[in-house]
């Protein structure tokens, strides 16, 4: 997601918001007080939308991540070093 439409996403979340309390003002009655609340609740329900979905986004980069550094071989300067053999009962014979 970038910059840009995450300005607008969480924008419109909030235009909805203030939409919502306008009518609340302006409207009277029923109507108003229907209006604000729905208004309102469409706002807030995008803007914590939208927040799940950075999560999600933030975890698929880091899954991504951990993955590209798995996939890359390690340097010859550091070996991989091999599990110490172990059995049970006994204990760890060093080599």
């Amino acid at each position: 997601m970038s910059r840009r439409s995450r300005i607008v996403g969480f924008g419109s979340a909030g235009l909805l918001v203030l939409a919502g309390a306008v009518c609340a003002v302006a409207v009277g009655g029923g109507l108003g007080a229907i209006l604000a609340l729905v208004l309102i609740g469409l706002g807030f329900v995008e803007a914590v939308s939208l927040v799940f979905a950075e999560v999600g986004f933030s975890e698929d980069r880091e899954r991504a991540r951990e993955e590209e550094r798995r996939r890359k071989p390690r340097s010859p300067a550091r070996p991989a070093r091999r599990p110490l053999d172990r059995m049970r009962g006994r204990p760890r014979r060093l080599r």
